[in-house]
């Protein structure tokens, strides 16, 4: 029996392995992926307030410090450009003389062209007379003194003119290098400046009460130690002043006591000037000079009294405006005491005090790089020109770490 045909179709083979290669794919992908995840940096934590609170203060120290290397400059640059337009103008005058001198000389050499040049001897045989001669050799011989004369002022008049010259041309190339550091003084506070308005600008507004709450809790400690300061200097001047009626009393004992025991009204005695009514005061002790300071230490505080609640701005030195050191050099001139312009120089006029012996008018400096300086009023408290943003106030000294302190006059 014949073997029938099998009517089946033969099965279709299915080719996986484009489908493989698209799962291996996938799955590469999706590793890669998450291979990518893990190890991707994780975000910055975002610095604790505390941080930024000491970040800005450093900030505004290095925008304080450069505000002093570009008052420096400015200065310098401002006494250089007036020695160069002095130099300048002795250059332009000495020119001048040389001209006139140069003119002098010409007149001479159009004079001797016109005579043309005769020996002697000659001159002496061709003249008319012997006598008339001598007299016209004369004449001529103090001509030539003159031109001689003329010759060696125009050459000192040149080689002066050249030195003065020299001299312009090198104050001209330190005034370049000045401004150059002045310019460059001033990119760097605007720089420190902009990073520390940077910080502050992305401050949430919780963060921004926050550091508000911490300044206060720095204010507070600082004027704490400033009573205690005060608190202190008035013990000491109250032990001194009962020192001093002592003193006064044994004095009056010796010299025979009757002109000091008595009634008030004994003003007529050698003792009663020295009576104390004045001495109260206590920061003005010592010799006669302190008199003299505490004079001019009010002038000063009045003047910085009344600028309380002006704007600091770097580089200023009023009647606006101010940074510190130009606070405490226009306040000091209103006492007649002229003071550099920048702390660094300012302390190292007058004397240094310790700061238990701080009167009122004092300078007191602060940070080790001595960048921020404020006026001693007293009770622990000082009037400063603080920092960008702010506005001349009273504050503690404590506010910030002190360097040293000096009594200008």
């Amino acid at each position: 029996m014949p073997v029938l045909a099998s009517h089946r179709k033969p099965r279709t083979k299915v080719r996986t392995t484009p489908a493989v290669g698209f799962t291996t794919a996938a799955l590469a992908s999706v590793t890669l992926l998450s291979t990518q995840s893990a190890t991707a940096a994780p975000a910055e934590p975002k610095p604790a307030i505390e941080d930024v609170q000491k970040k800005v203060d450093e900030l505004y120290r290095q925008a304080g410090s450069a505000t002093q290397q570009y008052n420096r400059a400015k200065a310098a640059s401002t006494a250089q450009r007036a020695k160069v337009d002095t130099l300048l103008s002795d250059v332009a005058k000495r020119t001048e003389k040389i001209n006139e001198a140069r003119r002098e000389l010409g007149s001479y050499a159009a004079a001797q062209y016109r005579t043309g040049g005769i020996a002697p001897t000659a001159t002496f045989f061709l003249a008319d007379d012997p006598q008339a001669y001598f007299d016209q050799n004369q004449v001529m011989s103090r001509s030539t003194e003159r031109q001689q004369k003329a010759v060696d002022d125009f050459r000192a008049q040149q080689a002066a003119a050249s030195k003065k010259r020299a001299e312009a041309v090198k104050s001209l190339e330190s005034l370049t290098e000045t401004q150059t550091t002045l310019r460059s003084s001033k990119q760097k506070v605007q720089t420190k400046l902009t990073e520390a308005r940077s910080l502050l600008s992305k401050l949430t507004a919780e963060e921004k009460a926050r550091l508000a709450e911490l300044e206060r809790k720095k204010e507070a400690e600082a004027k704490e130690k400033a009573e205690k300061l005060a608190r202190r200097q008035a013990a000491e001047a109250k032990e001194r002043e009962a020192a001093e009626k002592r003193a006064r009393e044994e004095a009056a004992k010796e010299s025979g006591g009757d002109s000091g025991s008595g009634s008030g009204s004994g003003t007529g005695t050698g003792t009663s000037p020295g009576s104390g009514t004045g001495t109260g005061t206590g920061a003005g002790t010592g010799t006669g000079a302190g008199g003299s300071y505490a004079t001019k230490a009010e002038k000063v505080l009045a003047f910085a009294r009344a600028q309380i609640g002006k704007p600091y701005v770097w580089g200023a030195s009023g009647p606006s405006s101010y940074d510190c050191s130009g606070l405490t050099q226009a306040a000091w001139r209103e006492a007649g005491v002229t003071l550099p312009r920048t702390t660094w120089d300012q302390v190292k006029v007058g004397t240094r005090v310790a700061t238990s012996d701080l009167q009122p008018g004092d300078l007191v400096f602060f940070y080790d790089d001595i960048s921020h300086v404020g006026i001693y009023k007293g009770d622990g408290m000082m009037i400063h020109a603080p920092k960008p943003g702010a506005n001349v106030r009273e504050e503690s000294i404590y506010y910030m770490p002190i360097y040293g302190s000096v009594r200008p006059a």
